[in-house]
């Protein structure tokens, strides 16, 4: 597999409740944890270019609670919330996630570092309670802003 390719994020439904992402990062399991966990380096990361993240709370344990906010250029909050249920640096790390605007709309999502030769792939399956949320999240454009943060996180983590 070439380099371009393995910087391709892939997107698979394998159910119709789920949403798997998977992507490789230039960067050992313990640096790209880190990039998921630490406030500092989430600010950084976070939210596509056009927003801008007002709030990041991380209590980092399990049962500690986690929220993002953001803010849109024409005004409006887009907040996501969770808590985390796992954590087992840096291999793993699965938390509850629920945007705010649709309460109740709640997934499971659990993070999986897998490294090898320098290089971590990281997988996101996301869980929802329905196929109805899971289409609803897909239909928001999460797709290409995760990818957009996705090539953030890359800046990021070169800089580390």
């Amino acid at each position: 597999m070439t380099a371009s390719l393995q910087r391709e994020m892939t997107l698979t439904l394998p159910s119709d409740r789920e949403i798997v992402m998977t992507r490789a990062f230039n960067a050992p399991a313990r640096t790209l944890f880190e990039v998921w966990t630490k406030p500092e380096h989430v600010r950084k990361w976070y939210a596509v270019r056009s927003t801008t993240m007002t709030v990041c709370e991380i209590d980092l344990r399990v049962g500690g609670a986690w929220r993002w906010v953001l803010v849109h250029p024409k005004g409006g909050e887009i907040a996501f919330s969770g808590v985390f249920r796992e954590i087992d640096p840096p291999h793993r790390l699965q938390r509850t996630e629920m945007f705010e605007a649709m309460p109740g709309a709640e997934s499971l999502v659990t993070l999986t570092f897998d490294e090898k030769d320098g290089q971590t792939t990281l997988t996101i399956n996301m869980l929802f309670k329905s196929k109805q949320d899971r289409d609803g999240c897909l239909q928001s454009g999460m797709e290409l802003g995760v990818k957009e943060c996705f090539q953030k996180i890359d800046e990021l983590v070169a800089t580390l």
